[in-house]
């Protein structure tokens, strides 16, 4: 027995010993640190030091940058810039979202006040950067340049509206990620509230088409709530692949109201017309080791383009010049295989839907 008690002991010791190793996480990226280390990993010092870092770089809006490594070295003065200005603070990629929740995993071992006061500065920020339409655009405060004037458009695009609504339902909810933050009735009201918000302006800027709910497109006007451009190649369309986890989150919704079935079947019976069957898209490196795609037979399978027409309902493709074109085939190298032109994703809608069916006695 001493002998199997000096075991466990020596165990366990290492396993502490390692957790507060410093550890190497220069390969992964900042979503896996934030999002998927191990839960012990989340008390260690390494995990406080960046959450510091994270607190540190928080702009003075409440929000932060898109695609930061807050695990890595950061170029200070660029983000001073972006400190001071505020101009660069998003939910796109992931952004603020991310930071919001990483902190709130540190909070739980490590109950630094500082931590608390950064989630509700961003959370604060979610509530001012929302239209009264209920939809938020992908950065807040707008960017200025004319190129990226898509980015006051209500964005759907890379999850970025879905990723704050999920987070607007965990704090409203009491899911436990953020009980040990302790959220007074306020912000859970607050959240609620936002949420609510942010389901009308899904249903307002779902596409109708001959009085039939479709999907979505990747971006939609902030005013007249219609299908819009953002870059060169990302034309109005509907969305075979934003549309996915709208949909999701519309089902995840308890009690759900006919406006909200209404909406979850149409975009289903969308996806069911739309797919493309027995095909698989492929991306791959060529000859030359330039990456490349296309679509090959794949009996059993499934896949959706990524835009579709909103006249002609068909797939369509783009390069840089803006042109459509039918096929992936007439689109040059870059474009071809420097972006994702299908999905498959839709068969995540379509397997749920029974049982959401059936769940909601529908």
């Amino acid at each position: 027995m001493k002998k199997f008690r000096f075991l466990l002991y020596a165990i366990v010791g290492l396993n502490f010993v390692g957790l507060n190793a410093q550890q190497n996480l220069s390969s992964l990226s900042w979503s896996k640190v934030a999002n998927s280390m191990p839960a012990e990993w989340y008390a260690t010092d390494q995990a406080v030091q960046i959450a510091d870092t994270v607190v540190a770089y928080q702009t003075a809006i409440g929000g932060w940058t898109k695609n930061t490594g807050f695990h890595k070295k950061i170029n200070q003065e660029e983000m001073a810039k972006v400190r001071k200005s505020g101009i660069g603070a998003t939910f796109d990629n992931g952004a603020t979202v991310t930071e919001m929740r990483y902190l709130a995993k540190v909070y739980q071992s490590h109950k630094d006040a500082k931590y608390k006061e950064a989630f509700l500065k961003a959370f604060n920020y979610i509530l001012e950067a929302q239209y009264d339409n209920g939809g938020w655009p992908q950065f807040y405060p707008v960017r200025p340049s004319k190129s990226v004037s898509y980015s006051a458009c209500i964005t759907f695009n890379d999850n970025a509206y879905v990723n704050v609504m999920y987070l607007l339902k965990d704090i409203y909810e009491g899911n436990s990620c953020f009980a040990a933050l302790d959220l007074d009735d306020n912000v859970k009201k607050q959240a609620r509230d936002a949420f609510d918000k942010g389901v009308k302006c899904i249903l307002d800027t779902q596409i109708i088409v001959d009085g039939k709910r479709t999907v979505w497109c990747a971006q939609h006007d902030q005013n007249t709530l219609k299908p819009a451009k953002a870059r060169a190649y990302e034309l109005p369309s509907f969305s075979g692949a934003e549309s996915v986890n709208i949909t999701l989150l519309l089902m995840s919704i308890e009690n759900p109201t006919s406006d909200i079935v209404a909406a979850v079947k149409g975009a289903v019976e969308w996806f069911e017309t739309h797919k493309i069957a027995d095909m698989k898209y492929e991306r791959y490196r060529d000859e030359k080791g330039e990456k490349n795609a296309r679509l090959i037979p794949a009996k059993g399978m499934s896949v959706w383009a990524r835009f579709y027409d909103l006249d002609t309902g068909k797939p369509f493709f783009c390069d840089r010049d803006g042109v459509k074109r039918s096929s992936i085939d007439d689109l040059g190298k870059e474009r071809r295989g420097g972006y994702s032109w299908y999905t498959s994703s839709p068969e995540k809608v379509l397997k749920n839907y029974p049982k959401w069916i059936e769940k909601n006695n529908l």
